[in-house]
């Protein structure tokens, strides 16, 4: 009797001097919400259409809003063109240290510098126009560079990769194809599944995956862009038309990168727009910064 109950308390102690099964936290689900509720206020309060795709690249968890409507992409379908162009690289048919001699009768006007160089000659690589179509949103290159990897074979990708609401209608400053109604479109979500595509190597391979996500992520002036810290590389494309505001891009947070693709149309006013992806951004990079400075149920070690 005196052996059974000894080792009855034996199995007590052992029970108690084991730590307790972890539980999931429930504290990442309560800061995601709070985090929603944050942007949807945003979109309440902004006088015209939002759309949103955003995306956790570490855990595959979303936030959308309005996310298969198709939005007008302005500059942002550049990203389209620019895939299509490294894409076509590394499958051997064009050279993106071919050089292309800029004519004046290619030149158009609107954002960029090409417009008004090359008098009296200019030649640039594939890739220098490449860059000068992200980073200065130069029209002429974009032009250029549809010219050279062909607007059917854009189209071709986009069904390819199964984005049958993503198409390049027209060429830049072509108002006679906006006014018919042939605008550059896109979905957020649409925009955020070729993002998250390109940047898990889905789409391309290295090196030219490497060099695509460095050209996009070449500092510009951008709402994006500015509702992220200095010294975090966000890879994005921006856009701009009368009553359209857009941007689409991924933020590479060390440890917790994202995808974040923000639409606005029927803006009363212009520039609430980009003030609204700013917030945005700004609220999803303070959101996914805490989740990844924290552990699950929120103690921060760092050197302080």
């Amino acid at each position: 009797m005196r052996e059974l109950t000894t080792a009855f308390i034996l199995v007590v102690l052992g029970a108690s001097a084991s730590p307790a099964a972890p539980t999931e936290s429930r504290f990442p689900a309560l800061l995601d919400a709070k985090f929603q509720a944050s942007v949807r206020e945003v979109e309440a309060g902004l006088d015209g259409v939002l759309g949103l795709a955003l995306k956790d690249l570490e855990t595959g968890n979303t936030f959308l809003i309005n996310e298969r409507e198709v939005f007008p992409q302005a500059s942002s379908i550049k990203i389209a063109i620019l895939l299509e162009a490294f894409k076509q690289a590394e499958e051997g048919r064009l050279k993106l240290d071919e050089f292309i001699a800029l004519e004046e009768s290619r030149k158009v006007a609107g954002s960029g510098v090409l417009f008004y160089l090359g008098r009296p000659s200019l030649s640039l690589s594939i890739r220098d126009i490449a860059v000068l179509m992200i980073v200065l949103s130069d029209n002429t290159a974009t032009n250029l560079l549809i010219d050279k990897v062909g607007m059917d074979a854009v189209n071709k990708r986009l069904d390819g990769l199964g984005l049958a609401k993503t198409r390049l209608r027209r060429k830049m400053m072509d108002l006679k194809a906006a006014a018919e109604g042939r605008e550059n479109v896109s979905t957020p979500l649409e925009m955020m599944t070729l993002l998250e595509k390109a940047w898990k190597g889905d789409i391309l391979k290295e090196p030219y995956r490497k060099d695509f996500l460095e050209i996009l992520a070449i500092p510009k002036e951008s709402p994006l862009r500015s509702g992220v810290p200095e010294g975090v590389d966000v890879s994005e494309k921006p856009g701009e038309l009368e009553a359209v505001r857009c941007d689409s891009g991924i933020v590479q947070l060390t440890g917790r990168p994202y995808v974040i693709c923000v639409m606005t149309t029927f803006l009363k006013h212009d520039a609430d727009g980009n003030q609204a992806i700013t917030r945005i951004s700004r609220l999803a990079y303070e959101h996914f910064s805490r989740l990844e400075r924290s552990s699950e149920i929120g103690r921060v070690v760092s050197d302080k």
